[in-house]
């Protein structure tokens, strides 16, 4: 007659278990991090337009809501924000971000526009990012004007130099697909220059974050 088989102790299995799992763990842990980070899609340029400003305005800064003394009360309050990063996604240090957009009446301040524009409204800005690249605005949800949906002009400079030029859309609104400009770019460009702009405390808030190839 065979011996009888001994059955393990209580509680050996559960400790083998944990050992192996301790062992393996790293493995497997080492395994994921090695794993490439896929690279992100460069932002892509579209045309300055006519509107960009003849000659930069005294106050320049990141509140578009207020020109000097004056404030807008004009439109839908909104804070635009993102970042500026290589395709690796390290910031672009030193990068200067720039914004600018008609006010709520259709109208930008410039000569071509017939100087038309609300003095309230700055119109322009430009802000340097921080040292992980972020960038944040002031300004007004973007309007329709005649041929065009709603957007923002955006403008990226390094150390004098123009790295990229580009407009930002707003996603779901029904004027995008009749635009000439947006339409007319391939679908993951469209999804990279079109957010959301989602309800928030002090009015609307989007995030737009820039990838650029260097």
């Amino acid at each position: 007659m065979a011996a009888p088989t001994s059955s393990p102790s209580p509680g050996l299995l559960p400790r083998r278990a944990v050992a192996a799992a301790f062992v393996a763990a790293p493995v497997l842990w080492l395994g994921a991090r090695a794993q490439p980070q896929p690279k992100r899609i460069a932002t892509p340029s579209q045309t300055e337009g006519p509107f960009y400003p003849v000659k930069l305005p005294a106050d320049s800064d990141n509140d578009l809501l207020r020109n000097g003394t004056l404030s807008y009360r004009g439109g839908q309050p909104a804070s635009v924000e993102g970042s500026v990063t290589d395709l690796d996604g390290r910031p672009l240090r030193g990068a200067q971000v720039e914004i600018w957009q008609c006010d709520e009446g259709g109208h930008y301040h410039h000569p071509g526009d017939g100087d038309r524009a609300d003095a309230a409204f700055q119109g322009f800005g430009r802000v340097a990012v921080d040292a992980e690249g972020r960038w944040r605005f002031r300004t007004i949800r973007p309007v329709a004007y005649s041929g065009r949906t709603p957007h923002i002009h955006v403008k990226v400079k390094l150390s004098g130099r123009e790295l990229l030029t580009t407009q930002l859309y707003v996603a779901g609104d029904p004027g995008n697909a009749r635009d000439f400009l947006w339409r007319n770019l391939p679908e993951p460009a469209r999804e990279a220059v079109t957010v959301p702009f989602e309800r928030a405390s002090d009015g609307w808030q989007a995030r737009f974050p820039i990838a650029i190839a260097i």
